[in-house]
């Protein structure tokens, strides 16, 4: 029954809507993303700006897009950029702790010896070979 009375222009109009609601819940994630992740806001500001946006949804989205708009992409490129030192950071240490070069490899040679996968003749023979280049 339903499904002889919904037409073509009936299922365009709901996507239309459907889509114009997604975009809208995507808008309100960002911009409550984009409040609480603002340094230069003091923590009352957020409070009002969290408190417009509940009270006047539609209003508060969009007057916080036109005040605030322009730093919505400012704070996208710093949390980017902490990120990225972050992962760097995080990159070299890892690298650093493993060892490099003989010193490196010699310590895995002792670790395999001491744990009994190879046997003393085995590390001084592979020693030999690191140590000769």
């Amino acid at each position: 029954m339903l499904a002889s009375s919904f037409g073509t222009g009936e299922v365009v109009w709901s996507l239309l809507w459907f889509t114009i609601f997604v975009i809208w819940v995507y808008l309100l994630i960002i911009v409550f993303m984009d409040v609480f992740r603002s340094r230069d806001l003091s923590g009352f500001a957020k409070f009002l700006w969290v408190f417009g946006v509940i009270l006047v949804p539609y209003l508060g989205v969009f007057l916080y897009l036109i005040v605030r708009g322009h730093k919505l992409s400012a704070h996208a490129v710093e949390d980017h950029q902490t990120a990225e030192v972050a992962a760097q950071a995080y990159i070299r240490q890892a690298a650093a702790s493993r060892g490099t070069g003989v010193s490196g490899e010699l310590g895995r040679l002792a670790d395999l010896r001491d744990n009994g996968v190879i046997t003393d003749a085995e590390f001084e023979k592979r020693k030999a070979q690191v140590l000769q280049g």
